[in-house]
């Protein structure tokens, strides 16, 4: 007697194969390497921005705590906190300030920030010296030299474009 073999359809056969290609039609791309993903060098910006040869540059990070001085809620306060704004956009916009803020209410007595591209704490303070909350006595000042991503002097151009425009 012959053995049995098992018949697999020709058109059984010829769907199997179909459903395979299918499948690896279907497959996802192989992903990009990690040369095609890098972002490209881009001197010119690197050269606007006061970077060396790592992206970074120097700062000093001034750290703006309450000071002696409070100033009493009215006009001569909001007065001064307007001129406080107005100093950190001219500064921003003479490209010496990279980045200012405020931090979160806290019994640390810590105010605010300003990190400025500048190479010595003696002109930071200078700087910091034209701010109405720090001639008020509302604040005071304490400085810290700091190397940072040059990207930060990107900070305030972005900023800008976030901002929605005031009706």
């Amino acid at each position: 007697m012959r053995p049995i073999r098992p018949l697999v359809p020709a058109a059984m056969a010829f769907s199997i194969a179909l459903g395979s290609l299918s499948v690896l039609a279907a497959a996802p791309e192989a992903p990009p390497s990690a040369a095609a993903l890098a972002p490209a060098f881009d001197a010119d910006l690197a050269r606007r921005h006061g970077a060396d040869e790592l992206g970074m540059r120097r700062y000093v990070l001034v750290v703006l705590k309450s000071g002696p001085t409070r100033m009493p809620d009215g006009e001569a306060r909001s007065a001064m906190f307007a001129g406080h704004m107005a100093n950190i956009q001219r500064l921003a916009k003479e490209g010496k300030l990279a980045v200012a803020g405020p931090f979160m209410p806290s019994d640390s007595g810590w105010r605010g920030l300003f990190i400025f591209a500048v190479d010595s704490i003696e002109e930071a303070r200078a700087l910091t010296e034209t701010d109405p909350v720090i001639v008020n006595g509302e604040m005071v000042a304490e400085y810290h030299p700091w190397y940072g991503s040059a990207a930060l002097m990107a900070t305030a151009e972005l900023h800008e474009r976030m901002v929605p425009p005031k009706d």
